[in-house]
């Protein structure tokens, strides 16, 4: 009982973490809008975050002596590493096809479970991450602008990786018996995160004006202050302390393929607030990507294994069960909210919240 109740705790939670990383999108395409560039909006939105949490830092000091790796592994991976490749690859590529390869991260993930950790997978979990990928090929309407640049598509690739280090970081330690406390690693995350943007947004050239004034969401005027605090307590603080807390409850592979629905909430959003109506083959894919979540996160073994099983949800990546936790960071990775459009993909460009303002 004890199990399964954890297990329907971090869903939920998975589900808040895409649903806030989901929104991302849709308050800052607004921001571009009025005149802030794409990066500056990302730098914003992580010291931002970082600011927030910087008394969670000072109260989880000790995880500098205790777990520097980990502390920088998460801020360069899972903070800057999914933002600096995700942007450098859709200046070269489609963002359709950038986010399609960028959430390849669950299927990369089940790869680093069943080669690298030597776990077995279930099939369930691998056929809701296959379904997972072609619904969220049809959200983003990937054939609308394909272009080959190998340059742009192994920067996705990075991207994937960088997911994939998020998932897999979030998880770590959760099995040990002094855990790292995930809202101490999420707020050294982004405070390591916001220095490594820093020298790369330049910030200090930033139009600082355009936050003082209203952006135009859909022909509706909104203070830029209130999206800009909509991006950094909901898409960015809560998106990544229900994320991380439910890649412990859940495993990363779970919470990966949950994480699609990212790119789903984000196109729907897009379509009740700003007017970018769906198609009917985002429709249809956004459908098949729920049914992948749902078939991904309800694969339980039948029978008891002798070790954790990736994908049964049981317990952690790492065996933690229903255990405990900490903060969040990723039920669905970090996000990747695009910015350029790709013609036909309604809202594609807002899909990833972990990789895009």
């Amino acid at each position: 009982m004890h199990a399964s109740q954890g297990r329907s705790a971090g869903l939920g939670l998975a589900l808040a973490s895409a649903f806030a990383f989901g929104g991302s999108g849709v308050a800052a395409k607004p921001l571009i809008e009025a005149g802030l560039d794409p990066l500056h909006v990302v730098w914003l939105r992580v010291a931002g975050a970082a600011l927030v949490m910087l008394p969670v830092a000072w109260r989880h000091r000790d995880l500098l002596r205790r777990k520097p790796a980990l502390l920088v592994g998460f801020g360069l991976l899972a903070v800057a590493g999914v933002q600096a490749c995700y942007f450098a690859a859709i200046s070269r590529i489609p963002v359709g096809v950038a986010l399609l390869i960028e959430y390849l991260a669950p299927a990369l993930v089940l790869g680093w479970v069943r080669f690298v950790q030597r776990r077995p997978v279930t099939r369930a979990a691998a056929l809701g991450v296959v379904l997972a990928a072609g619904g969220l090929a049809c959200v983003v309407q990937v054939w609308s602008g394909l272009t080959f640049d190998l340059v742009g598509l192994l920067l996705a690739l990075a991207a994937a990786c960088c997911q994939v280090g998020y998932f897999v970081l979030s998880d770590q330690g959760a099995d040990e018996a002094e855990q790292a406390d995930p809202l101490g690693v999420i707020a050294y995350g982004l405070l390591i995160g916001a220095l490594v943007l820093t020298a790369v947004a330049r910030p200090w050239s930033m139009d600082w004006g355009v936050l003082g004034g209203r952006a135009d969401m859909d022909g509706t005027s909104v203070p830029a202050w209130l999206l800009l605090g909509w991006i950094v307590l909901i898409a960015t603080v809560l998106a990544y302390v229900t994320g991380v807390i439910s890649v412990r409850r859940l495993s990363p592979q779970v919470a990966g393929v949950v994480a699609c629905l990212e790119a789903v909430i984000a196109t729907v959003l897009a379509w009740i607030l700003l007017g970018e109506h769906l198609g009917a083959p985002q429709i249809i894919g956004g459908a098949v990507v729920l049914v992948g979540a749902f078939i991904a996160q309800s694969s339980t073994p039948k029978a008891p294994a002798a070790g954790p099983v990736a994908g049964s949800g049981s317990g952690s990546g790492s065996g933690s069960g229903a255990a405990g936790v900490g903060p969040d960071a990723a039920g669905a990775g970090s996000g990747a909210d695009g910015l350029g459009s790709v013609p036909g993909a309604a809202g594609a460009e807002l899909s990833a919240g972990r990789t895009a303002p």
